[in-house]
């Protein structure tokens, strides 16, 4: 199963935006990732197409499983 931390932010156009990190490391630290986000907005680490990261939203792990089928010709 794929994990992914996902991180919410709004940008200056009011607009949702998410960032991905793959394979966290668990059990997810809260306050590590509070804090990291924090780091994200005031150092204007990224930016999207309608500006600036400027609010948390939240954050949420993600578990995805992928069941494939095989099919002979």
């Amino acid at each position: 199963m794929a994990k992914k931390l996902e991180l919410l932010f709004l940008n200056q156009g009011g607009k949702s935006v998410i960032l991905s990190v793959d394979d966290p490391a668990e059990p997810v630290n809260e306050q590590a990732v509070e804090t990291a986000m924090d780091e994200i907005i005031s150092n204007n680490v990224f930016t999207s197409r309608e500006g600036a990261f400027v609010k948390k939203r939240g954050a949420r792990l993600v578990e995805r499983t992928v069941q494939n089928f095989e099919f002979e010709d």
